[in-house]
């Protein structure tokens, strides 16, 4: 898959992300800000393009509400990912 200069290979992957939002519309001025996150569980990025410094690089703007996506719900997710696909009934996982 090429990365192409509009961000769309970026976007196609961020879409498969679970509790991400693109809210990326530069022609009707619609970018993630913390204003319209607030409150939310999901993240939002936008302003998805390439990255001028690096070859193959994206530049993106991720938003979040940092008070409710803290560290408690981010272990909270995390772990129910982790269950999903059965992380702890394999074995791979060793209790300490």
């Amino acid at each position: 898959m090429a990365i192409s200069a509009g961000g769309e290979w970026a976007r196609e992957v961020l879409s498969k992300a679970p509790g991400l939002d693109i809210l990326d519309d530069p022609a009707n001025k619609v970018y993630p800000l913390a204003l319209d996150i607030a409150g939310r569980d999901n993240c939002a990025v936008g302003r998805l393009r390439l990255d001028c410094a690096l070859d193959n690089g994206q530049a993106f703007w991720v938003v979040g509400d940092q008070l409710l996506k803290g560290a408690a719900l981010n272990a909270v997710q995390i772990a129910e990912c982790l269950l999903s696909i059965s992380f702890f009934l394999s074995d791979s996982w060793k209790p300490l």
